[in-house]
């Protein structure tokens, strides 16, 4: 699902205008975004948690030319879903597998 259907499909179920609802929904991304950036974790009770998770710092190999690079420690973002989301999915009868893997 685009996030152009999210937002038909909010609109149609709430009623409101398909123009605020993607106001909307960007709104609420920039929010997670810039909150992320900033190094703090949004939690959505019911849903689940943005986190920023911590990679350590690590030798990796650049194969083609056979050498060792030096990746520093640094964050990446995560999601988490909470118990009730998991279980839901869990529960479903239809998953779109070709659309998971």
């Amino acid at each position: 699902m685009t996030k152009a259907e999210v937002i038909s499909e909010i609109a149609d179920k709430t009623g409101i205008e398909k123009t605020d609802v993607a106001a909307t929904v960007e709104a609420f991304f920039k929010v997670v975004k810039d909150s992320m950036s900033n190094g703090n974790n949004i939690y959505v009770r019911g849903f689940g948690s943005f986190v920023n998770k911590k990679r350590a710092k690590k030798v990796a190999r650049n194969i083609s030319k056979n050498t060792a690079i030096i990746i520093d420690e640094h964050f990446i973002p995560s999601f988490k879903p909470s118990k009730s989301f998991i279980q839901k999915i869990k529960n479903s009868k239809k998953l779109n597998v070709a659309a998971v893997s």
